[in-house]
Formats: C-alpha cells, structure tokens, sequence
C-alpha cells in the first residue's frame, strides 16, 4: 500500500506526542512492505538527513520557527497548508491513503481540496477538538472565530477519523463530525518494568515548555510540598518558549540546588528519571493523550495531574490506585497530591504498575498501528 502521512513537525526535530505517534507509525508501515511518504515542514539542516529510515521525507515548506509568545504562529501552518496542496496535486495519485493530522487544519483542507484529483482515501487524527471558548482565550475574539470555523469546516470534510482519548471522541460525535471514529487507546511502545524501582523524593516534569503545559507550576509546588517533605527536590524535563519562565521560578524561590532544568535530553534521560520519581507532576490544562502518563505507569511511578475540560490524561488516572488528580494547579493543591503519593509509599507504586499490566494490551502502540492499518484496507 502506498502511504501518505501529513503532519507539519517531525521527531525528534521537534519533540511531542503527535510527533512521536507519527513517526513510529511511518516507521512500522515502512517495516511492514508500505511505501510511506512524510510531508513536513524543514526542520533539518541541508546536509543532515531527516532520521527517518525507509520513509521518503519530504519537506514541502521551509524551516520556520512555530511559535512567538507561546502561541503557534499563522504563518507556517499556511506555508505548509499550500505546501501539501502542491504536493498532492502534483502527486496525490500515487497515493492510496493520506494520513493527516486534523491540526494544523490548513493541511487538513488542502488534503481534502486535491482528493478529487488524487483518487486517495483520507484519514484524519484528532489529537484534540478544542472549545470556542478556549480558541478565543487562545487567539483572541475575532482570531478565535476564524479559529473555530476552520475547525468546524474540517469536521465537515469526508473522512475516516481516528482519536485518542473519549473526551474527543464525545467532543467530535457531538460537533457533527463527517465520518466514522474510533478511538485509538494505544501509543505505549515497550514492556512495562517487572517491579517498582523505590522512590526517591523527587518529583518529575517532562514535556513541552508551552502556556498550557504549566511547567513553572511545578516549582511553586515543589516550594509548598518542602514545607511536608523538607528532602523533596523536582527535575523538570524539556523545552520551549516558557522555557525562561520556569528558570526565573526556579531563581526566584531560591531553588537552584533543588530543581534541576536542563531542557531537551536524550529520551533515555527521561525514562530513567520517570522510573525512579516519586512521582510525575504534570500540571498541564490541555492534554489530548498524555503518553508521558503511560511511561510513568509502566514503571509503577505514580501521576499527578490537574483536573480540567481539556485534559483527556487524567482518563489514564485512576485516584488513589495509580495517582491523584488536583483540583487545580495551584501550589497548595499540586503540594497535597504530591504529600499524598509520599503517603501512600510502596502500595501506590505496586498498584499502579499493576494497573498497567492489566491494560497493556490495549494501550499498547501494536493495538493501534493494527486498527489503522485494518482501516487503510477496509478504505
């Protein structure tokens, strides 16, 4: 089968969840016999090579920088829109299937505009299907509003939908959207671990530094939870434009020696921090899956999330068996559920191991690549 996948980052040149889930998927179906194409923007020198083996990486927009602020920035989703649209016109016949990402919608609707040229069946993910109100905080009145109509102009395209939490499953079902859904519950990739590491007194943040991922709560809380766990450090993983702000938390409480921020690592860096934390604190508002929620569980590490509309991770928290859910990311809530997780000891970690064990099947990557693949074939 010959594959398209549209998607406008690219792991681990920029590093997140919809990255990752892309790039493992480009991978398996190039292992399996696929031809697979990855259109992208640049994000990779002119003498480098993308890193993607036997997948035909081709940028179809140049590098740009994606955010200014905080904020996605408009400019390179139209590049990379008009981008996949001169690639698809050109070349969609060569194609059986398109995979897009619904987001950055300008290259949902090209894919959809050439369709009729291309002859292929398209596939969309929905890594999240935000509210009116929260594109209106996110991009202003009359931003928001533009916003929410290109969004509900790509639920309106014909499509084979595929998401990865019940909340956007709800949330697409409820808007109208055009096509079959199902949900994919797997991006876990592995075995989990066969007991619990014992905890050090360290808590872990590893993700984006963006508005919604709430980085800089963790060092208010870590502040607040010392008062209880005098010995309690914090190591918070990543990078981003909010990268600044959390440094100047981290100076401002006078906690140099106690939280370490060294920004992007190596992926095994990460892995080896999440098996031995007491737990992961991950205070994000917005989460459309949470995978980092899963790496933790599967070494029996506990979560603290924040309760909230639009965070679908906390669908993969259990309270009291495989962590907590603050009722806000405040530092005296944050601070509480992580004196909990201190309290609980051992037992929370041999529960939540064994929570996982029990859903690994379904949470596992495997599960989904066959769902999709099975998808390609039914067109």
């Amino acid at each position: 089968m010959r594959i398209c996948i549209v998607y406008d980052c690219l792991y681990p040149h920029t590093v997140g969840g919809a990255e990752r889930w892309y790039r493992n998927l480009s991978l398996r179906l190039a292992e399996e016999g696929h031809e697979v194409a990855y259109l992208t923007l640049r994000q990779w020198g002119h003498a480098e090579e993308p890193g993607l083996p036997g997948v035909r990486v081709l940028a179809v927009a140049p590098r740009m920088r994606l955010y200014a602020g905080g904020r996605r920035r408009t400019l390179p989703p139209l590049l990379f829109g008009l981008g996949v649209l001169g690639h698809l016109l050109r070349h969609g016949r060569r194609y059986d299937v398109v995979h897009a990402a619904s987001f950055p919608y300008f290259s949902l609707l090209a894919a959809a505009l050439a369709r009729g040229a291309g002859r292929y069946r398209l596939v969309v993910d929905w890594h999240e299907l935000w509210t009116r109100e929260y594109w209106q905080e996110y991009l202003g009145r009359f931003g928001g509003r533009a916003g929410w109509w290109i969004q509900s102009l790509c639920l309106g395209i014909p499509q084979r939908a595929f998401c990865f939490s019940r909340l956007v499953e709800r949330r697409l079902h409820a808007h109208g959207i055009e096509g079959e859904v199902s949900v994919l519950e797997g991006q876990f990739e592995g075995a989990p671990a066969e007991a619990p590491r014992p905890a050090e007194q360290v808590v872990v943040f590893a993700g984006r530094h963006i508005p919604e991922k709430r980085a800089a709560a963790v060092v208010a809380a870590v502040a607040r939870a010392r008062e209880s766990l005098p010995d309690l450090r914090a190591e918070i993983y990543g990078d981003g434009p909010e990268r600044g702000a959390v440094l100047a938390a981290i100076a401002a409480d006078g906690l140099e020696g106690v939280i370490a921020a060294p920004g992007f690592v190596d992926g095994a860096v990460v892995e080896e921090a999440l098996g031995r934390a007491l737990c992961l604190l991950l205070p994000s508002r917005r989460e459309g899956y949470g995978l980092v929620v899963l790496e933790a569980l599967s070494r029996g590490t506990p979560v603290v999330l924040v309760r909230g509309e639009d965070n679908a991770a906390a669908e993969l928290v259990t309270e009291a068996e495989t962590g907590f859910i603050a009722p806000s990311a405040a530092a005296e809530d944050l601070a509480a559920a992580v004196v909990r997780v201190h309290e609980a000891g051992p037992a929370l970690r041999a529960s939540s191991l064994a929570w996982f064990r029990g859903n690994a099947r379904r949470l596992s990557l495997e599960s989904s690549l066959a769902t999709v693949v099975g998808a390609y074939a039914r067109g």
